[in-house]
């Protein structure tokens, strides 16, 4: 079993940053590929960013350039920075990782950006 718990959501104007921290239970997150998706009402989860035990990451090419993701092993965190937040990046963001065959979520952090 992984829990995770986001944290850093919140309200900003267009142009802002945020980050955003989730943290994980348990002994294994180090050899955890950590991914974070949102979600806008009436739409499908968006992987957003992932990030590999050893460190690789990925982007959806709408942040490529604006979203950074980070892992610290020793707090069993992972993070996302988002800067040069635009309106469509209002969405609840949510941690996840795949593992032993389940997705584990964490309960959701809601990012709303203004313009």
């Amino acid at each position: 079993q992984v829990q995770l718990v986001e944290s850093g959501g919140g309200s900003v104007q267009a142009g802002g940053s945020l980050r955003l921290s989730c943290v994980a239970s348990g002994r294994i997150f180090r050899s955890l590929l950590m991914n974070w998706y949102r979600q806008t009402p009436g739409k499908q989860r968006e992987l957003v960013a992932t990030i590999t035990g050893s460190g690789n990451t990925n982007y959806a090419d709408s942040v490529k350039g604006r979203f950074t993701i980070s892992r610290d092993n020793a707090k069993n965190t992972v993070y996302l920075q988002m800067n040069s937040l635009k309106p469509e990046d209002t969405a609840v963001y949510y941690c996840n990782t795949p593992w032993i065959g389940y997705d584990f979520w964490g309960q959701g952090t809601q990012v709303t950006v203004s313009s």
